[in-house]
């Protein structure tokens, strides 16, 4: 994924493609962050050596966008390494980008609220459909159109329940209630 692509493409699709093809995806998590008081020395090593993975990864701009419209990284902190990046070096990127940010991010919510707010309605109109309606017709029996309807309001429900967890994760909550 080029930048130009990752700048235009939403969180979600972005935070897909980081999931599936980032080099650092069989990688130990910890290598990528500063733990607590970790002497400078053995943080340099790991840090140079999260670096290089990142290197030569087709996601390294997708994570970045990532990265920034997250708002990951402070300007006075060696913390973390994120697409190849160090926090202060997102930082400075960040402090750049602040207008072309702050619409990426307003575009994102609004398109998560949006996409959630049709995944309700489609649920409360799945639930109150009877499985006798025509949606279910090319199916024979009472109890196969009755499991395939309940398969439906399963998979509505589980795609809210993504969305949601990822805003209240986003927004700091540590488990949806």
């Amino acid at each position: 994924m080029t930048s130009t692509q990752a700048r235009h493409t939403r969180r979600a699709v972005l935070q897909a493609a980081v999931d599936a093809g980032a080099r650092c995806a069989t990688a130990d998590p910890d290598l990528f962050f500063r733990g607590d008081d970790e002497l400078d020395t053995d943080w340099q090593a790991r840090r140079s050596e999260a670096i290089r993975i990142c290197t030569g990864c087709p996601m390294r701009a997708a994570c970045e966008e990532l990265a920034l419209r997250n708002g990951e990284g402070e300007a006075d902190t060696d913390e973390l390494v994120r697409a190849g990046l160090t926090g202060p070096e997102l930082a400075a990127a960040r402090d750049r980008q602040a207008v072309r940010l702050a619409a990426a991010t307003a575009a994102d919510r609004d398109t998560e609220g949006q996409e959630l707010d049709r995944l309700v309605a489609e649920l409360r109109s799945e639930a109150i459909t009877s499985p006798d309606s025509a949606r279910y017709g090319t199916v024979r029996s009472t109890a196969l159109r009755t499991a395939a309807q309940t398969d439906r309001l399963r998979t509505l429900a589980a795609q809210i329940r993504q969305i949601r967890t990822a805003r209240r994760t986003r927004t700091g909550w540590g488990v949806a209630a």
